[in-house]
């Protein structure tokens, strides 16, 4: 359900169920979860590239294994979601979501919760599970952090689609590119992300995630103790040296 393909210094992770529109059911997810966790442990990648494959990025859940399960079932669903996207912030790669198509309900929980996004200018985005009574609960806690209060609420209590423009302009979007160049644009992206030290962006993705939701007085607190013991490391003290010294860094990822 899940393809691993090594792409320079990225690891594309490709949800494989296309008759399904990759719809996440809980052994996809899983097996997600798994992917994620052994390509993180590497060193040698430095991004994390999600996309789907077939005609969409991913439908949601896979509402045919939820019909008519008991409550324990239920539960274990939605651990394995939350688990799912918590894992996508816990391993230092940045993980970039690559849409093409359609990402809805969960799958467009599973676009909120990466690092970055790059989309095809014909994708589209939608909570649409209030439609079918089925609130988008968890696809709320990722999205509203990533567009704020009064937009996600427009798309979880209407359940309609917004385009990728508007996907863009409300910030679930970084990049939107033509859909016939949007491996080159994610490509792209990698490149730029593998330019700087992998210790500097792990430090920096786990410390964004840890200060976001704080008030200003902690995450001031919190870091500025990142920074000092940042400055401590080999590839900072690389990386000032090489600038002064107008060279390029040697980064040792330590």
């Amino acid at each position: 359900m899940v393809l691993l393909e090594e792409q320079g210094s990225a690891t594309r992770v490709t949800l494989n169920r296309p008759e399904k529109r990759n719809a996440l059911s809980l052994e996809l997810m899983e097996e997600l979860i798994t992917a994620l966790r052994t390509v993180g442990a590497n060193p040698d990648v430095r991004a994390i590239v999600i996309a789907g494959a077939g005609s969409a990025f991913s439908a949601g859940h896979d509402l045919g294994e939820m019909v008519g399960r008991d409550v324990a079932f239920y539960r274990r669903l939605f651990d394995v979601c939350a688990e799912l996207m918590e894992t996508i912030h816990r391993v230092p790669q940045p993980v970039i979501a690559s849409v093409h198509g359609v990402a809805t309900a969960a799958g467009c929980q599973l676009v909120a919760a990466c690092d970055l996004v790059v989309a095809a200018e014909d994708a589209r985005f939608a909570t649409p599970g209030v439609k079918i009574g089925l609130f988008c609960s968890t696809p709320m806690v990722p999205l509203s952090r990533a567009i704020g209060r009064k937009r996600a609420l427009e798309m979880l209590l209407t359940g309609d689609f917004i385009d990728a423009s508007t996907a863009r302009t409300w910030g679930l979007v970084n990049r939107l590119v033509p859909a016939e160049e949007l491996d080159d644009a994610v490509a792209e992206l990698v490149d730029r992300i593998a330019r700087s030290s992998p210790l500097t962006v792990a430090v920096g993705k786990e410390a964004f995630y840890a200060q976001i939701e704080l008030d200003e007085h902690r995450a001031y607190d919190l870091t500025k103790s990142v920074m000092a013991m940042n400055s401590l490391a080999e590839d900072a003290q690389e990386g000032i040296c090489a600038f002064l010294e107008k060279r390029q860094p040697s980064w040792q990822g330590k």
